[in-house]
């Protein structure tokens, strides 16, 4: 069975390292990105079936990030997480008109997370 590929966002060593232990037991294949500019090279380089995006990081924040993936017909239809400290509704709204299909905050539980990946059908199969 080929392993879904997940590209992880997020300016913080720390959270991708736990988004990437979290994601390694529920068998994806990580690859991980520090900005939105690079995120945006290997999405044009590689095909993947769901990205986790932050909001708050240097250069593009995530809610641009986001409307660029979702502009491009390359793209358009890869789901996109944003995991974000950003909690306020505005916020909350803001990423949804962005074209984002999920919005967790942080702190984040990783149930929650593996939870929103099995309603892309994209949770671990178990046997």
């Amino acid at each position: 069975m080929q392993r879904r590929r997940v590209l992880v966002v997020d300016d913080d060593d720390l959270t991708l390292d736990i988004l990437r232990t979290i994601l390694d037991l529920e068998e994806f294949d990580v690859v991980t990105a520090r900005d939105g500019e690079e995120a945006l090279g290997f999405l044009a380089a590689d095909r993947f079936d769901i990205v986790v995006l932050d909001v708050m990081m240097p250069g593009l924040d995530g809610f641009a990030v986001c409307r660029r993936i979702k502009g491009d017909p390359q793209t358009a239809d890869v789901p996109v997480i944003l995991l974000t400290a950003k909690d306020r509704r505005e916020d909350i709204e803001a990423g949804h008109e962005a074209g984002a299909e999920a919005y967790l905050t942080k702190p984040f539980s990783p149930l929650a997370l593996i939870e929103t990946l099995n309603r892309f059908g994209l949770g671990r199969k178990r046997s």
